[in-house]
C-alpha cells in the first residue's frame, strides 16, 4: 500500500540543522528537475513583485523571502515540516515507533518543489503551490507529470495506491488507474450529499492514520480498502475503469 498525500500550504521551518542533502532524497533521479524549479523559484521570490507572482498575500512575505535561500535553510523530516489540517489529523508524533515506521514506508508527498518525496526525507520549509507557473518551467503540474511518471512507476509497481491528494496535486501524476483508489469525502444531511473541503482534509488525514495504525495486513485491493474504511466510517466504493481510478467515498453525517 502506498498513500499519496498533498503537501500542506503552511509549513513549519526547522530551527536548526543541516541543509537539504539532495542525494539522500527519495527518487534522486528527480534532482535535476528539482534544481531547475528551485532556481526559478529563488529568482521569482527575489523579485519586487514576488508575492503577486506566487499568488500569496503580504502575511507570507517571510515565507517567500525564505525561498531565496533554500539551499542553506535547515531541513527537517517531511512529517515535521508539513503541518495543517490533514497532517494534524494524521498525528505522526503520537504514533508508536512501529506505526511511525509504517507511515514513513508507505506515505509519499507529491510536492510542487520536490516532485515527490518520502515522508522521512529532510527538506526545508518553502512556499510554492502546484498551481503556480514559473519562468523557464511553466505550470508545475505539467512540468512534473512526465518526470513523475518515469520516477514513480517502479515504486508504485504492485502497490495499492490510496490517493488522498487534492485535484491540484493529482494533476501532477496520474498513477495506474487499476491499482489506484481516490479518497473523496462527502457530508450527508437530509438525504443530500455535499462536498466538504476543510473536513475533507481532516478526514483524509484521519483515514491515512487509520491505515497505518490499524492491526493486520495493509489493504492490497480496493475491496480491502473499503473494508478498512468501513471499520470507522460509512463508506462506499465506486468501481473504476481502464482509464479511471476507483473512488472510495467516505460519508459524514450531520
Amino acid at each position: 500500500m502506498l498513500i499519496l498525500l498533498p503537501p500542506s500550504e503552511g509549513k513549519t521551518p526547522a530551527v536548526k540543522g543541516p541543509a537539504v542533502e539532495w542525494e539522500s532524497l527519495s527518487f534522486p533521479e528527480l534532482n535535476p528537475y528539482r534544481a531547475k524549479v528551485l532556481e526559478s523559484l529563488g529568482t521569482v521570490s527575489a523579485h519586487e513583485d514576488a508575492l503577486a507572482l506566487l499568488g500569496v498575500g503580504a502575511s507570507l512575505k517571510d515565507d517567500v523571502e525564505r525561498n531565496t535561500r533554500l539551499h542553506a535553510e535547515p531541513a527537517a523530516p517531511a512529517h515535521q515540516v508539513y503541518s495543517g489540517v490533514l497532517y494534524d489529523a494524521l498525528g505522526f508524533n503520537s504514533m508508536t515507533p512501529t506505526q511511525r515506521r509504517k507511515a514513513t514506508e508507505s506515505i509519499l508527498v507529491i510536492s510542487a518543489l520536490w516532485g515527490a518525496i518520502g515522508f522521512g526525507d529532510h527538506v526545508p520549509a518553502y512556499r510554492l503551490s502546484m498551481g503556480t507557473a514559473l519562468p523557464d518551467v511553466g505550470r508545475l503540474a505539467s512540468f512534473w507529470k512526465p518526470n513523475l511518471n518515469a520516477a514513480l512507476a517502479k515504486r508504485a509497481e504492485g502497490e495499492l495506491l490510496v490517493d488522498c491528494r487534492s485535484s491540484t496535486y493529482a494533476a501532477a501524476w496520474a498513477p495506474p488507474a487499476a491499482q489506484t483508489v481516490t479518497v473523496n469525502v462527502f457530508n450527508e444531511a437530509n438525504g443530500k450529499r455535499t462536498v466538504v473541503s476543510h473536513f475533507a482534509k481532516h478526514t483524509r488525514g484521519e483515514f491515512a492514520r487509520h491505515l497505518v495504525t490499524r492491526r493486520g495486513k495493509a489493504p492490497a485491493t480496493p475491496d480491502q480498502l473499503l473494508k478498512a474504511a468501513s471499520e470507522v466510517w460509512t463508506a462506499e466504493l465506486v468501481e473504476g475503469s481502464a482509464r479511471k481510478p476507483h473512488a472510495l467515498n467516505i460519508i459524514l453525517t450531520s
